[in-house]
């Protein structure tokens, strides 16, 4: 008996229709009110700003993710994009996946256990987000053992809080070193002076969901800036049914009060002149309800997570042209899953892990040489513990006891330089030397011509890498179901090269069009071997090419952000497509007044093609979601009331291996109802 182990219609026709719904809205009454539209610009613009920014200044909004000093958008190597508080709470997003899956080329994958992010067709199954980078206010996210950055219910953040999210497509390896082979996400949480007091807010709906926080924020002299901040959460989750598990003694394959979901949250942030120290703790226990990996259906089964970080940050200008920064930080990761193993004699086992690591990086950004904007640094992390285990309780058993450690180490230096002609060269270059993937280069180099005022060219060029993690090196248990470990693994690499194009088609709105291809190589995936034992291995090399064309347009009070992705991944050895790979994406997402501006609706539609399963295939669905929300009826108070799958459309997602099915169905039509009062 082998434990339980946690790896493992037309579209055009339905978004033309949801988009006739949304501009009806768009030219309902109100929603081209006079608005007096702010022509200046901060550095970092807040949501306020943003919202009333015209497209001129918008396109110059400052982001610091892309090359770690300030930049514009145009100026940045990458089509990068940000999403602000105003989006998050207009559109009613409760997860960073919510917000992400918003993006032009990203797509989510459940499985009812975790979200799995995608880019531009890449989706591994059984990958835990290993190959994103997730950064909180910078702090790196993924833990050591599995490289996994949560974007789920176990993100340790409460959506109430984020400021901002900046998202850098393509590799950023040349800046940040391992795992950021498809994008970069930095999650920017919000300061005291955003709050400025006391804030609560609760929330209720579908299926027992409920929330409640308690946040404080105060601002004082000399960057003198607190915030604190609790959240708990809690959903029971509906009753599913299962056809793989039809049977009498499989209560006719109905999972009754297992889709559960718990959650709890707490933010710390303090500043005092060139000082902040943050502490972010996260913890969420999520019911399983579709009896994966052997699992007795119907059975108790959860997965706990617990993620904990604390960081502390100084930044001081040396003189006129140096900036000096420097970062201290510390992070914890908790797993642990106890399950009811089959067939009978039934054993309860109990697979988990712990991870801790620590680190520092120091850079300067120098601006002080003519035509010249160089960051230069270096970063050390050790990882303290590697640790998995796996036992059988009653009787004892240990199955698996594995301590590991290891270190990461990388210096880098990156380059804007301003050339004639309006052309400028952004070039970055890092070498990492890791435990587990020995030395590894990364370069970067990307071409900008802004032809007119409204016309930017970028021609970008970069390569990653992810090294192999504890998991897939070191895990090994026993059985029918059980899997092997490979110390011999070696690092994923993925090569780029991308243009795009970016104009300003009028002086509200935005188009950016760009052509894509990625490279991969020595991907690493688990492979049954004759015994039937499961193994990662570097067997597989992948191609990527495509188009994504993102549109933005700002009216007075409404705004309109659309996509359209067109993607075609393959096995470079064999020119199969690969699973869970959707051929076609499309999004709209639109806000605008009700009422003389009495109610904000943002209505969302997302369309995506079939994929690929192991066996068969998910088809293609649409879904849309519509948030009302108003801040008119109660004074000091926000009020909203969201609808999730608007339509109720039955639709399912790809799941990776150690599934008895090859597709997950996936949230029905649910509701949610939230109000946030300032004192």
């Amino acid at each position: 008996m082998a434990p339980i182990t946690r790896a493992h219609s037309s579209i055009t026709h339905r978004l033309v229709v949801y988009s006739v719904a949304g501009l009806a809205t768009l030219c309902s009454p109100g929603a081209f009110a006079d608005n007096k539209i702010a022509g200046g610009m901060a550095p970092v613009p807040d949501t306020a700003e943003l919202a009333a920014m015209p497209l001129e200044a918008l396109m110059e909004v400052t982001v610091n993710t892309a090359s770690r000093f300030d930049q514009s958008v145009t100026d940045a190597p990458a089509a990068v994009v940000v999403l602000s508080a105003d989006d998050i709470r207009q559109f009613g997003w409760r997860t960073l996946a919510d917000a992400l899956a918003s993006l032009p080329g990203l797509y989510v994958t459940n499985d009812r256990s975790y979200e799995y992010l995608g880019a531009r067709g890449f989706q591994r199954p059984g990958d835990y987000n290993s190959r994103f980078l997730l950064l909180i206010d910078g702090i790196r996210t993924n833990d050591g053992v599995y490289n996994q950055a949560p974007i789920g219910s176990d993100f340790p953040l409460d959506m109430d809080l984020v400021k901002r999210i900046e998202y850098v497509p393509g590799p950023g390896s040349s800046v940040y070193g391992a795992n950021a082979l498809f994008g970069v996400i930095n999650v920017i949480t919000k300061s005291g002076s955003d709050l400025a007091g006391a804030e609560a807010a609760v929330a209720a709906g579908s299926f027992g969901e409920k929330k409640a926080r308690a946040s404080y924020g105060w601002h004082g002299a000399h960057g003198a800036d607190i915030l604190l901040s609790a959240t708990a959460y809690g959903r029971n989750g509906q009753d599913l049914y299962y056809p793989e598990f039809d049977t009498p003694d499989q209560n006719h394959g109905i999972a009754n009060r297992l889709d559960y979901d718990r959650a709890q949250d707490f933010l710390a942030k303090a500043a005092y002149g060139d000082f902040r120290l943050s502490f972010i703790y996260g913890n969420r226990t999520k019911g399983i309800p579709d009896a994966p990996y052997g699992a007795v259906f119907n059975a108790p089964f959860s997965v706990s997570d617990t993620h904990s970080y604390l960081d502390l940050s100084y930044q001081h200008a040396l003189s006129d042209g140096v900036m000096l920064a420097s970062q201290l930080y510390w992070g914890r990761y908790d797993y642990r899953m106890p399950a009811i193993n089959g067939p009978q004699p039934y054993v309860v086992n109990v697979d988990g892990s712990h991870a801790l690591w620590y680190g520092a990086d120091v850079h300067a950004t120098i601006s002080s040489i003519a035509k010249h904007r160089i960051v230069i640094g270096t970063d050390f992390a050790r990882d303290a513990r590697l640790d998995q285990y796996n036992y059988n309780v009653d009787p004892y058993s240990q199955i698996l006891d594995d301590h590991h450690s290891g270190n990461r180490a990388g210096v880098y230096i990156e380059d804007e330089i301003t050339l004639p002609a309006n052309f400028t060269l952004n070039a970055g270059l890092r070498y990492d030397q890791q435990t587990a993937a020995g030395g590894n280069l990364s370069p970067r180099i990307g071409l900008i011509y802004k032809l007119t005022p409204r016309d930017t060219f970028k021609l970008l060029y970069g390569e990653a890498y992810r090294a192999p993690n504890a998991y897939e090196m070191y895990y090994a248990i026993s059985g029918p179901d059980g899997q092997l470990g490979n110390r011999s693994l070696k690092a994923e690499h993925i090569s780029t090269t991308e243009l795009v194009y970016e104009r300003a088609v009028s002086a509200t709105g935005r188009a950016t069009l760009s052509l894509f291809q990625y490279n991969a190589r020595d991907l690493i995936s688990e492979t049954p071997d004759a015994s039937g034992l499961f193994m990662f291995r570097n067997v597989n090399r992948a191609t990527a090419r495509g188009a994504e064309l993102a549109y933005e347009q700002r009216f007075a009070l409404a705004r309109l952000r659309a996509s359209y992705s067109y993607q075609m991944v393959h096995d470079s050895d064999t020119g199969a497509a690969l699973q869970n790979s959707p051929r076609h994406l499309a999004k709209l997402n639109l806000a605008a007044p009700f009422f003389a501006d009495a109610l904000m609706t943002g209505l969302e539609v997302q369309c995506t093609s079939s994929r690929l399963a192991a066996v068969g295939e998910a088809g293609g669905f649409c879904l849309a979601n519509l948030t009302l929300s108003t801040r008119r009826l109660i004074h000091g108070a926000e009020l909203s009331f969201s609808i999730y799958n608007l339509t109720d459309k039955r639709y399912a997602d790809p799941v990776g291996p150690g599934f008895t099915q090859e597709t997950v169905a996936q949230q029905s039509r649910t509701f949610l109802f939230k109000a946030v009062y300032g004192f």
